[in-house]
C-alpha cells in the first residue's frame, strides 16, 4: 500500500505554555485537493511548518509519503504566504522559476540546460511562456503568483502546499488560479490554506478545519453553521456565482 502524501496522528504542538495544536490527526490521500481553513492563530501556519519539517511536534507523528518531514521535503512544492521577493529586484520571471532548482542542482556554477529547460516548461505549464524575460516588477499580481507556482513545480514535487495563494487577487484572477490548481491536481496532491471557503468549496474534495484541533469535512457538508463553529463568529459564505465540478 502506497503511503499517503500526508499522515498526521495525535499531534500536539505548543509554543512554550501556549498550546497551538492538540491531538491533531489528518490523512490526505494521493491526488486529493484539500482546503485548509481556520481563524488566525488557530494553527494553520504551524501545521504547514510541521509538514515542512521546520518545527517538530511535542507528541504524535507527522509523515510525508511515509517519511519524516525532513526526508519528505524533497517531494513538496511550497508557496509561502509572503514570498520574500522584492518586486523591484531586477530579476525576470525565468530567474525566479530557476530558484526552485537550487535544491535539485548538485553543482556549483550556472544552471544546467536541464534546469533551464524545466523552468521554461513550468512557465509554459502556468501559461506564462511568453513572459519569461519580463522583469518581475512588470507582472501583475496574478502573473507573479503563477511564476511562484512554477517555481514550486520546477522542483518536481508530488505534493503542493500553498499558503493563501489568492490573497489580494480579484475574483477573476482567483478563479483562473484555482482552475490552474485543478489542472495540476490531476498529477499532484494539492493543499491550499485560504479564508475564502465559499469560493474554493466548488473545487476541493474536502475541507480541513484547524482551530487547535483538526476536523475534516467533505465539501458537501460545509455550511455556515460549521464555519461559525470553527471561527467562533459569523462568516458569510460567498459563492462568487460559479459552478465547477471536480472529478
Amino acid at each position: 500500500m502506497t503511503p499517503h502524501p500526508i499522515q498526521i496522528e495525535n499531534l500536539d504542538f505548543s509554543y512554550g505554555r501556549i498550546s497551538v495544536l492538540e491531538q491533531a490527526s489528518l490523512s490526505v490521500a494521493d491526488k486529493e485537493f484539500v482546503c485548509m481553513v481556520g481563524p488566525n492563530g488557530g494553527g494553520k501556519t504551524t501545521l504547514l511548518k510541521l509538514l515542512l519539517g521546520l518545527l517538530e511536534p511535542q507528541a504524535g507523528t507527522v509523515s510525508i509519503f511515509g517519511k519524516n518531514p525532513t526526508a519528505g521535503r524533497k517531494w513538496i512544492g511550497y508557496l509561502p504566504q509572503h514570498a520574500n521577493l522584492d518586486a523591484k529586484f531586477p530579476v525576470t520571471a525565468l530567474d525566479v522559476v530557476l530558484m526552485g532548482r537550487l535544491g535539485k542542482t548538485h553543482r556549483v556554477g550556472p544552471y544546467t540546460r536541464t534546469d533551464q529547460s524545466m523552468a521554461r516548461d513550468m512557465l509554459d505549464r502556468v501559461g506564462l511562456n511568453k513572459l519569461e524575460k519580463r522583469p518581475l516588477a512588470t507582472l501583475s499580481g496574478g502573473q507573479r503568483q503563477r511564476v511562484l507556482i512554477a517555481r514550486a513545480l520546477v522542483c518536481e514535487p508530488r505534493l503542493l502546499l500553498l499558503d493563501e495563494p489568492t490573497a489580494s487577487l480579484d475574483d477573476y484572477v482567483e478563479r483562473e488560479l484555482y482552475d490552474l490548481l485543478l489542472e495540476l491536481n490531476k498529477e499532484l496532491t494539492v493543499v491550499v490554506v485560504t479564508h475564502d471557503i465559499g469560493f474554493v468549496s466548488s473545487y476541493v474534495d474536502k475541507v480541513v478545519c484547524v482551530n487547535r484541533q483538526v476536523r475534516i469535512h467533505p465539501t458537501s457538508e460545509i455550511n455556515e453553521n460549521i464555519i461559525h463553529d470553527m471561527y467562533g463568529e459569523h462568516v458569510h459564505m460567498v459563492r462568487h456565482d460559479q459552478e465547477h465540478g471536480h472529478g
